[in-house]
């Protein structure tokens, strides 16, 4: 496992730079906590996005419980909390969807806040609003610090309520072009070779550029 210090330090924090054996076991929980998820009758394509994201997590805790590899013992899913995106910040100006911490950082640096933070959206590559949400209220929340400003890695969760993992990110991709950030359309991912998986990389002002890890998730096969 690739330890996460190696980047300079943000706003009095430590920088955290997730190996890709850490991000691919991430990934791989999504995967698996989604399995699982779909076994409650109250995920669907109509379900609301906070409700959603709680079976999710339900299952992503799970799949752990389940998991008998090395990387998965050290990872804990810690349910959804406000957030101040810098320490001067006093009230929470955000609200994180899966936060992610892992033990051995944890007890190494004591490194209290998350190392690793997923947002969730429903997505449809024909639907223009949901893929405009999905930048402005997701991969935004990533560009401008106000999510995992001193983190190297992201994660998004999006809910395909209708079409597949192609047309979504097709249509993330055309909200991108539309407001010229071509550098930064979605391409498959690098980590895993499957096409609910794709990956991104993203501009900051404040810090380096941050890669962000996309798991779309269908209700049903497509």
């Amino acid at each position: 496992m690739k330890l996460p210090f190696d980047g300079p330090a943000t706003s009095g924090r430590q920088f955290i730079n997730l190996g890709p054996d850490i991000a691919s076991t991430i990934l791989r929980t999504i995967e698996a906590g989604w399995v699982l998820a779909l076994q409650s009758p109250d995920v669907n394509t109509s379900a609301g996005e906070v409700e959603i994201t709680e079976r999710l997590r339900d299952g992503m805790r799970q799949a752990l419980n389940c998991e008998r590899g090395e990387l998965s013992k050290t990872m804990v899913v810690l349910p959804g909390t406000e957030s101040r995106s810098r320490p001067e910040v006093l009230i929470p100006d955000g609200r994180t969807d899966i936060p992610i911490l892992w033990i051995e950082i944890f007890f190494r640096f004591g490194e209290h806040d998350p190392h690793a933070i997923i947002e969730c959206k429903r997505i449809a590559g024909d639907n223009t609003d949901l893929c405009r949400e999905y930048v402005v209220e997701g991969i935004d929340r990533f560009r401008t610090s106000k999510y995992s400003g001193n983190h190297s890695t992201g994660f998004m969760a999006g809910y395909l309520i209708a079409g597949d993992a192609n047309a979504a990110a097709l249509g993330v991709n055309r909200y991108l072009n539309s407001k010229s950030c071509r550098d930064e359309t979605l391409k498959l991912s690098n980590l895993i070779s499957e096409s609910w998986a794709w990956g991104s990389c993203h501009p900051r002002t404040t810090n380096s550029p941050i890669k962000l890890h996309h798991a779309f998730l269908a209700f049903a096969a497509v």
